[in-house]
């Protein structure tokens, strides 16, 4: 399978380019992380850091979550892979983690967060509260931050990738 990246409209209203921002940088994820073996995909950047492509995916898969479930449609969507014991959770791999599991989970949130968001205008608050900071957001700032998380992720991606197999690419 090759993942197709869609660069976003450069004349677009805003919400179809925050929209196609978030969605190339899904879209790079999944990219950085195809053709890979499970294996490589648990492959820790160096240690002590468990930093790692599989890692990555299941912590965006959390986020999406957390943002788009729990936050803008105040669902009760417990966390998938951290914990108030393990709140790094999604990052300890053991070998039962697998591509087809953590990936079949992200592109679900993805699916459930683009379901929500259909749901709200740019300007619309939140009907759930962050849970550390109580704090109600607009859809805008949701979008902004999403795009803002998966770009610094993308970056880690990117090193990860090289890492493993010499692969580079924007």
């Amino acid at each position: 399978m090759t993942t197709e990246r869609s660069m976003p409209a450069t004349t677009a209203d805003e919400r179809t380019m925050l929209e196609g921002w978030l969605e190339f940088h899904r879209q790079t994820l999944a990219w950085k992380c195809e053709g890979l073996s499970d294996e490589q995909l648990r492959t820790a950047s160096a240690p002590p850091s468990e930093l790692s492509l599989l890692g990555l995916v299941r912590h965006m898969a959390d986020v999406e979550r957390s943002w788009f479930r729990r936050v803008l449609a105040n669902e009760d969507a417990p966390p998938l892979y951290f914990s108030d014991d393990d709140l790094d959770g999604e990052f300890h791999l053991t070998e039962a983690d697998t591509w087809a599991e953590a990936g079949s989970t992200w592109q679900g949130e993805i699916e459930a967060a683009r379901a929500n968001a259909a749901r709200f205008g740019l300007g619309d608050i939140s009907e759930g509260k962050h849970r550390r900071t109580g704090e109600r957001y607009n859809l805008r700032w949701i979008y902004t931050h999403m795009i803002e998380e998966y770009a610094r992720h993308n970056g880690h991606a990117d090193l990860l990738r090289e890492r493993i197999d010499g692969v580079t690419g924007d």
